[in-house]
């Protein structure tokens, strides 16, 4: 169970041993910058969420959010940070690609 200023997120922890140490829903593998990128990048809804995800509830969508809203600044960093790699990725084996 993950704390952030003051509030109990009980469906969010962190494994070192499980993403790396990111914070995770509990009992699973999907991380909460995979919950915000859908949620906040994609456009969909917390239903649409447990459609692609249907071994989740509602109510580890919703803490998952809640944290990804109280820890905003570092998640949308780490999320620019990796479309920067992607990006850097491309251009670098661009030319490697059939025309």
């Amino acid at each position: 169970m993950q704390k952030t200023k003051g509030v109990t997120h009980p469906y969010i922890v962190r494994n070192p041993k499980i993403c790396g140490g990111a914070p995770i829903i509990k009992g699973t593998r999907i991380r909460v910058i995979d919950i915000a990128i859908e949620y906040e990048r994609l456009g969909m809804t917390p239903d649409e969420i447990l459609e692609a995800h249907p071994h989740i509830q509602l109510k580890q969508v919703h803490n998952a959010l809640s944290f990804y809203y109280e820890n905003r600044e570092s998640i949308d960093n780490e999320i620019q940070a990796r479309l920067k790699d992607i990006d850097d990725f491309q251009k670098e084996y661009e030319t490697m690609l059939p025309k």
